[in-house]
């Protein structure tokens, strides 16, 4: 065998850059923005300014398709220099005048956060010189911080931090589902009542994001977790949380239990049959009922299902982006009807990425390429050497998908493209179905369209 120097070695070219092109991830303050619109009466308001806002309210409304009004204290030059506490009593006035909220919920833009406003003590002022106010909740929101997923967790800690409170342990439970569709909230409320469980599920958008029309322009979208409910949190007998990379500093329900005792069942987001299956067995454990008839059969249809499509996607070949939890849930569905995740890539920067997707997805092959704070001109640079068969995430994954002449199947959060993204199944075994059903079609219509003689029998 021959020596070569280490002179001779070809040193790898790597692309080196110094910041993120084309984001996999949205802003922090959007995604509490979502997750205070999911409470009854409220209005979020963002300390910022108002292209903060009017950015926010674009994607909200061009996913979900509905109203989305979110407040702004407006910063200019003059508060960025001496601070925007008068701009910001004067806005909360203004709204509260104007839309007469029940809540207010109150996130942090990055010019807010780089000053260091000091929020608390200026809520405190408002309250003292405005006692009259509607209940809020303020939530520091900066997005070179994190993510829009960030942004939803931590405004969903925040607001049971500072509106639950403990008492008399009651029968119910509450549900912190993360940031899903309007179709998953209503279907995971249909499972929690199949179950006969009385729930509190924090946050819930499932009207107020995807409602019907109406007689008259409401200023605030009906629907939404009652406040009440909310302040009862800290007394209910257990506590079901969506996630995996979440943290407990991140974490309403570590926040529920290290607060008011209440336990804590946490389970990966239940996409595909093998995790709705562990989302059951925790329904089971705190309804101590047994699993309905109804999703037994749909649970069998499924599977049913599977056997009948596996000939058409059994080793495609796939690429799955978006948030961390989503991806993990998505990977691990993709992977039980037989396909192959060859990248599996998310924005975010949780540093348990990898692990936790591992874990979750233990069939998952060595080879697949696992990266976290990864951006779409990565992903575009890393796809034609995977030659992917299907893309799985938003929207904003189409132009790679379109270039290399790929299906992509839109899911999670943004789909601008399509009409109906609010109403996107990804959980449960129904959500399992709807997805299945779609996928094998995509595939076997790639086929057709490729084919020479189109395959009118497949």
């Amino acid at each position: 065998m021959t020596e070569v120097a280490d002179s001779e070695v070809e040193e790898p070219q790597l692309k080196h850059c110094t910041g993120t092109r084309n984001a996999c991830k949205l802003c922090t303050p959007l995604g509490a923005c979502l997750a205070f619109r999911g409470i009854e009466g409220s209005v979020p308001f963002l300390h910022g300014s108002q292209g903060c806002s009017t950015y926010i309210r674009r994607y909200l409304i061009s996913h979900f398709r509905e109203p989305m009004d979110i407040a702004s204290s407006n910063f200019h030059e003059e508060s960025a220099i001496f601070g925007g506490a008068s701009i910001f009593k004067a806005g909360v006035k203004n709204v509260v005048r104007q839309y007469e909220p029940a809540f207010v919920g109150v996130a942090t833009t990055c010019l807010a956060e780089t000053i260091g406003e000091d929020m608390p003590g200026m809520m405190r002022e408002l309250r003292s010189e405005s006692p009259g106010l509607p209940p809020m909740v303020q939530v520091s929101t900066a997005s070179y911080r994190g993510t829009h997923i960030d942004g939803f967790h931590a405004a969903v800690r925040a607001t049971i931090e500072q509106m639950a409170y403990g008492g008399i342990r009651t029968r119910r439970v509450n549900v912190l589902p993360g940031m899903l569709s309007a179709a998953d909230l209503r279907h995971l409320k249909e499972l929690l009542e199949g179950w006969g469980i009385n729930h509190i599920v924090l946050p819930d958008y499932s009207d107020s994001m995807d409602g019907g029309t109406w007689s008259e322009y409401e200023a605030i979208q009906s629907g939404g977790t009652k406040l009440s409910a909310i302040a009862s949190m800290g007394g209910c007998r257990a506590t079901i949380e969506f996630g995996s990379v979440i943290s407990a500093k991140q974490s309403g329900g570590a926040l529920l239990e290290e607060k008011f005792g209440v336990p804590l069942h946490r389970v990966a987001m239940p996409c595909g049959m093998r995790a709705t299956d562990e989302l059951f067995a925790v329904l089971e454990k705190v309804s101590g009922g047994t699993m309905p008839a109804k999703y037994a059969g749909e649970r069998a249809r499924l599977l049913d299902a599977y056997v009948d499509g596996h000939k058409y996607i059994f080793g495609k070949r796939v690429i799955v982006y978006g948030e961390e939890d989503f991806v993990i849930g998505m990977t691990g569905f993709l992977q039980e009807i037989g396909m192959e995740p060859v990248l599996c890539c998310s924005g975010g920067r949780s540093g348990r990425f990898e692990f936790e997707l591992r874990a979750h997805v233990p069939g998952l092959p060595a080879s697949t390429l696992i990266k976290e704070g990864f951006d779409f001109a990565e992903i575009a640079e890393s796809a034609p050497e995977l030659a992917p068969d299907l893309f799985v995430g938003s929207s904003k994954g189409y132009n790679i998908a379109r270039r290399m002449g790929v299906p992509i199947l839109r899911v999670g959060f943004p789909i601008h493209d399509r009409i109906g993204g609010q109403r996107v199944l990804h959980i449960g075994y129904r959500g399992a179905q709807q997805l299945f059903d779609q996928i094998v079609n995509m595939i076997m219509d790639q086929k057709q369209t490729n084919s020479e003689v189109g395959y009118a029998y497949l």
